[in-house]
Parts: structure tokens; sequence; C-alpha cells
């Protein structure tokens, strides 16, 4: 069941479906349901495009890289990367962090919040500092001090900062991000997309809202025509910038306030369930606008 905002005009034709992945898209075990591929597949038929908008990196998108159609791009680490999911994920365009607010945001959260830890995901891959849970699925990382990692030799030493992420073992997650934003938000951006107290920090202006606006202007689309969904902060600038936004039915409570719709969990199908409407209405659309005759 969904529950869209009812405007007072006919909402614009969707044009664009912006979908998160974990927690949205994606099963609690990381798949894609055959009702979820299919309507991925209806939607790109019908002239849909579908972008998938995601705090993942671009090596761990091959759970979806087989179900995006036509221009096979994807936004990667919330922001920070545009790749190509049909070249393998190669990157298109990238909005990195700069290595020294990256540092600068170090120092403050090591005052603001100690016990912190903290692991830099570059375009090269993950690097982690000696107290950061390890990243099982990247095992050639190396472990040092952010110090080190940013401005030292290291594997990926002149590659760009995608992210910098910041645990804390200790502390309430919103209480974290609060925190951490208070300490050093004029420094980058901050937000969160797990249980945990894990914070992903990118460059100031970043978000997953402000590199697809710059996707969907290049293909002039506004963002009266996106539809978007998502479950945890860092889809809240997205959900608030679409002209139609949808919650899942987990969402953070902050996720379901910024969200015109609501719909049912990620294990239900959720997006497919919004996406089989958003199809049929584009068709509906389609058949009145078709010349007669």
């Amino acid at each position: 069941m969904t529950t869209p905002r009812s405007p007072r005009t006919p909402a614009p034709t969707v044009r664009l479906i912006a979908t998160d992945l974990d927690g949205t898209l994606l099963r609690d075990d990381k798949s894609l349901s055959e009702r979820t591929v299919a309507a991925l597949a209806a939607a790109e038929q019908a002239g849909i495009e579908v972008f998938f908008v995601t705090g993942r990196p671009a090596r761990w998108m091959d759970v979806v890289s087989d179900h995006v159609h036509g221009h096979g791009l994807a936004i990667c680490a919330n922001g920070a990367a545009v790749v190509d999911l049909h070249a393998g994920g190669t990157f298109v365009e990238v909005r990195p962090l700069e290595r020294s607010a990256a540092m600068d945001v170090v120092v403050a959260l090591r005052a603001a919040a100690p016990g912190t830890s903290f692991a830099v995901e570059l375009t090269t891959g993950i690097h982690y500092e000696p107290h950061y849970p390890p990243f099982h699925l990247d095992p050639g990382a190396t472990v040092a001090t952010a110090e080190k990692l940013l401005f030292e030799e290291a594997p990926g030493a002149a590659a760009p900062v995608l992210k910098l992420l910041a645990k804390h073992p200790d502390l309430d997650p919103d209480v974290f991000l609060a925190v951490a934003r208070e300490a050093a938000g004029d420094r980058a951006s901050f937000t969160r997309s797990g249980p945990s107290a894990l914070i992903e920090i990118s460059g100031l202006g970043v978000s997953k809202a402000s590199t697809l606006a710059r996707c969907c202007a290049e293909r002039g689309i506004t963002a009266d025509e996106v539809a978007a969904f998502g479950d945890m902060p860092n889809d809240i600038e997205m959900l608030s910038w679409a002209g139609r936004s949808y919650a899942m039915g987990e969402a953070h409570p902050d996720v379901i306030a910024a969200a015109s719709g609501r719909t049912v969990g990620n294990n239900d199908d959720g997006v497919a369930v919004v996406v089989e409407q958003l199809v049929a209405e584009a068709l509906r659309a389609a058949d009145t606008t078709a010349p007669q005759g």
C-alpha cells in the first residue's frame, strides 16, 4: 500500500526513477526479487530512466549491474561518483573530498567524540585505522592511522578521496551525526546510512541529491519529473528534492517526514509496488497524447 501526496493539480509524468539500494530496492538478503527486476525493466521499456543512487562504492555494484538499462549509469558513494555499470563501474565523474578537509574533520571529531576511528574510501579502494571494523569484502586494504592514509605513501595515495568514514563504538547514531555536524559541518557534508554510529563524510555540498540534480539537468529532466525512494538519512536530501518521493515501510523517522509518500518495506517489494503504478501512469499518458487516426 502506498500513501502518496495528493496535489491540487495533476503531477507531471515521471521521467526518471532514483532509488537507493540497501534497505530500499534490495531485500535484506541483498537480493533483487523477480518482481523488482520486472518492474525496473518495464520502467525502462516505458521510457522512464532508472538511476541507482547509493552509498555503496562502485566495486559493490555487481548486485544490480545486470539490471541497469539504457544509459548504464549509477550514482555511488552518496553522490561522490557517477559510474558506468555497462563498463564495469568505470568512473564518469568524481566529486572528491579534499584531503586537507578530510584531515580537518579527523582532528575535529577526535576532539568532539573521543574513541572515533576512521576509514578512507578512495576511487581505488578502502583503507582504515587499526580500531576500525575491518571490511571483509576488501582484503587488500591498508591499515594505518588516518594521517598516514591521507598524507603518506600508501596504496592509492594519489587517488581521489570519495568518502571519509567515522565509527564510534558507543554513541547513539543520530547523536554522533549531530555532534559531527556541529564540530566540522563547515568543512564537509555528513550523513549516515546504517543502524550503527557510522558516519559517511563527503565533500562540502556533495550528496545524493546534488549529484542526481546534475544528472537530471544534463537530460533536461526537472525535479517534478523524478520519483525517488529511500530509507535512511543519506536519502533525505534526495527525497526532499524529488517531485515524488517514497519512504520505505521501515524507514528512519526523519526520512518518513521528508518524503511526500510512503510504500511498504523492502522485503515486500515496496519500490516495485510504486514503479508498477508509475509505469501504468506513463503508458496512460502516452495513449492520451498519441495521434489519433
